[in-house]
């Protein structure tokens, strides 16, 4: 199984489109951890803001698009998705395993591990502080993808990730450079 992972796009159809095509146009589907369209009362708005063109970009995906509500996302997203938002928490079983998608705006790093282990979840995914996080305790795998338009590292390049082939890896998309991986 190929599995995409994102967050926190934010309404940034050019972004998204090169993401899609170098990374995810081949995956089986498409996990997004939340802050579709909007690109959030605290952050500027970006010269590629086009929410409606980036909801009609995941309308067309030839593959699912899994989506967890995130704090920057409304109930009016629904009216141009054609796939459901999900809150709190969306459901995915892959290959005998539980992976659970939030947003994170509510839970702190104990949180992320107790609901985690509370939903059985043999990966949590998560967004919304725009920087990337593997990490890996007593089986259990917490992954951020980062964000692929509005990063916060430190060097400001953004990022996504994959799960494919018994690992996750998260994806430095100026460099192509893996920056981490973990084995499922």
């Amino acid at each position: 199984m190929n599995i995409g992972v994102v967050s926190d796009t934010h309404g940034c159809v050019e972004t998204w489109r090169e993401v899609y095509r170098r990374y995810f146009a081949a995956c089986d589907f498409i996990i997004h951890a939340g802050d579709v369209l909007y690109h959030g009362p605290r952050n500027p708005i970006p010269a590629e803001y086009k929410p409606v063109a980036l909801a009609e970009e995941l309308n067309a995906c030839r593959q699912p698009v899994i989506i967890a509500c995130g704090n920057c996302d409304a109930a009016v997203d629904g009216l141009v998705l054609t796939m459901p938002v999900q809150a709190p928490y969306a459901y995915i079983f892959v290959d005998g395993r539980r992976i659970v998608v939030n947003h994170g705006h509510t839970l702190d790093e104990a949180g992320r591990w107790a609901a985690a282990r509370q939903l059985g979840a043999a990966v949590l995914v998560t967004g919304h502080t725009h920087v990337p996080e593997l990490a890996k305790q007593d089986g259990v795998i917490l992954l951020n993808p980062g964000s692929p338009a509005m990063s916060k590292r430190p060097d400001g390049h953004g990022t996504v990730a994959r799960i494919a082939a018994g690992k996750i890896e998260i994806i430095d998309i100026v460099t192509d450079a893996v920056i981490a991986a973990e084995g499922l």
